[in-house]
């Protein structure tokens, strides 16, 4: 008798192995993963901290800050 992970595993296996438009949907679900996550971030999404604080001390400094601090417009 085959252990549940490995009953798992094969359920999967087996059902992407049949799969026929399936795997046409997983293509585009990738193929739009890697446009949200790559591509946007390069464009979107720039690295704040490492371009203006050059030590990991000044960065730590700089979100505890940010966290910590006290904005009168957020009440």
């Amino acid at each position: 008798m085959l252990r549940w992970p490995r009953r798992v595993v094969r359920f999967y296996t087996d059902g992407f192995r049949s799969m026929t438009v399936g795997r046409k949907l997983w293509v585009i679900i990738i193929i739009k993963l890697i446009v949200i996550f790559g591509v946007l971030k390069l464009f979107f999404f720039p690295d704040f901290l490492g371009s203006r604080y050059d030590s990991d001390a000044d960065r730590a400094g700089a979100v505890r800050e940010s966290l910590t601090s006290v904005d009168s417009n957020c009440f």
